[in-house]
C-alpha cells in the first residue's frame, strides 16, 4: 500500500485509476507546453531563508479570502470535466473543501451542476463563468448561482477562444467519452472508475446540457460550445457582466499590471494572477514570475490571488511570501479526487497544509499574515514586468 506524503504521491495513483483522455486533460498544456512546465519549475529558483532560535508555537495559517476566513490561504480553483475524473466528482471535491475550511469554486464546465453541489453541501461556494456571448444564458446561469448562495462570481477573462490543446484532440476528448476501439479499451483497464461512472447518472455537462437554448444532449453541446466563447470581449463587456452579478467578483486570468489596473477600476473585489494553468497562451510568462509586480501595482485597491503551478505547501508560502493573498489551486486537488475521491481531496489539502505551515515555522514565523519576501532569497531577474 502507498504510504500518501506528497502531491505527486497522489498522481501517481490518480494516473493509474482514471482513463487516458481525463489524465491527459489535466496534465497538459498548450502547443509546446513551456508554459505549463515552467509555471511549476520556477518555483524552485526561489529559496527560503531559515531561521533558528524563534518560538514556533502557536502557528496558524488562518485568514481571509474577500473577505471570507478560511483555514489557510487556498482555495479550490475552477475546473472543467471534473465529474469525468471521479464520479461525481463536484460534490466531493465541494465537500472536501467545506469539511477542510477553504473555498471551493465550481466551473460553469462542470459535469455536477449548480444545483447538485448546492443540495449535497451547507455553505456557499464559489462560481466561475466564462465571457459568452448569449446574455439570455448568463443571466439565467447567474440567477440559478444566486438562488445556490454562490457567495462569488469568479469570471475567467482569458479563454475567449480556446489555446491548441493537442493532447485533448488527439485522445478526441468529450463528456461522457466518445466509445471508440481507443477509448474503450483503456477504459476497460480502470475498472473501480467505470463502476463509479455506471452508478451515477451525471455524465453530461449539468450547467450547460437543458439550460442553453438548443443544448439538450451532448451531440448539441459541441456545436454550442464552438460558438458561444466572446471573442469581442473588452472591458466594457467585463463591465457588464459585474453588474449583472451585483455581488463579490473575482477576475480571473490577468498577467499584466495594466490589466490589473483596468480590473480594479472595474471594482473587482479580487483579481487571480494566472495564465489559465499553461492551457491558453503557451510561451507566456509563468504566473509566479509576474506575481511581485501586480500585486506592487494593484494591491493596494483589490486583493491579489495566485493560481498556476501550485504542486506543494511550500508553493503555497513563495506566492504568498511575493504578496498574493490567496491562492488557487487545481491540479493538486484533482490528482486527489481521481485517486481517492473526497478523501483524495481531503488528502491533497492535508499535504498542502502540513508542508504550509512546517515551512512557515521553519522561516522562524508563526502567523501566515506576517509572512513578506523576507522568507525568501530572490535570485535577480526573476520578476517580471
Amino acid at each position: 500500500m502507498t504510504v500518501i506524503t506528497t502531491i505527486d504521491d497522489l498522481k501517481q495513483i490518480y494516473k493509474r485509476r482514471v482513463p487516458k483522455m481525463f489524465y491527459d486533460y489535466a496534465e497538459t498544456g498548450s502547443w509546446t507546453e513551456q508554459t505549463f512546465l515552467e509555471n511549476s519549475a520556477d518555483f524552485q529558483e526561489l529559496y527560503f531563508r531559515q531561521k533558528i532560535a524563534v518560538n514556533m508555537e502557536g502557528r496558524s495559517t488562518e485568514t481571509t479570502m474577500i473577505g471570507h476566513p478560511v483555514s489557510m490561504p487556498v482555495a479550490l480553483a475552477p475546473v472543467g470535466l471534473t465529474g469525468m475524473q471521479c464520479a461525481d466528482g463536484e460534490i466531493k471535491a465541494a465537500r472536501a473543501a467545506e469539511s477542510f475550511g477553504v473555498p471551493f469554486t465550481l466551473s460553469t464546465m462542470s459535469i455536477c451542476s449548480i444545483e447538485d453541489v448546492a443540495e449535497h453541501t451547507h455553505k456557499p461556494f464559489w462560481f466561475q463563468v466564462y465571457t459568452l456571448k448569449d446574455d439570455d444564458f448568463m443571466r439565467r446561469l447567474m440567477e440559478r448561482a444566486k438562488a445556490a448562495n454562490c457567495s462569488a462570481l469568479v469570471i475567467t477573462v482569458d479563454l475567449q477562444m480556446l489555446g491548441q490543446r493537442h493532447k485533448d484532440l488527439k485522445n478526441g476528448l468529450s463528456a461522457p467519452p466518445k466509445l471508440t476501439l481507443k477509448s474503450v479499451a483503456d477504459m476497460i483497464t480502470r475498472v473501480g472508475w467505470g463502476l463509479e461512472m455506471l452508478g451515477t447518472k451525471r455524465r453530461f455537462f449539468g450547467n450547460i446540457v437543458g439550460h442553453a437554448k438548443g443544448v439538450s444532449d451532448a451531440s448539441s453541446l459541441s456545436s454550442w460550445t464552438a460558438e458561444a466563447f466572446d471573442q469581442s470581449l473588452d472591458w466594457k463587456r467585463i463591465g457588464q457582466l459585474i453588474e449583472m452579478w451585483g455581488g463579490k467578483v473575482i477576475l480571473k486570468g490577468i498577467l499584466d499590471a495594466a490589466d490589473a489596473v483596468k480590473a480594479a477600476e472595474l471594482g473587482a473585489d479580487a483579481i487571480v494572477v494566472s495564465n489559465h494553468g499553461g492551457r491558453q497562451l503557451d510561451g507566456a510568462s509563468s504566473s509566479i514570475r509576474m506575481l511581485s509586480h501586480i500585486v506592487d501595482t494593484v494591491g493596494h485597491k483589490t486583493e491579489v490571488l495566485f493560481d498556476s503551478g501550485i504542486r506543494s505547501g511550500q508553493d503555497v508560502l513563495k506566492a504568498i511570501a511575493l504578496g498574493a493573498k490567496g491562492t488557487m489551486i487545481g491540479r493538486a486537488y484533482t490528482y486527489g479526487l481521481g485517486a481517492n475521491g473526497e478523501q483524495g481531496v481531503t488528502d491533497a489539502l492535508k499535504i498542502i497544509h502540513k508542508e504550509l505551515d512546517t515551512t512557515m515555522g521553519l522561516c522562524g514565523r508563526t502567523l501566515i499574515r506576517d509572512i513578506d519576501q523576507d522568507i525568501l532569497i530572490v535570485p535577480d531577474g526573476f520578476h517580471r514586468k
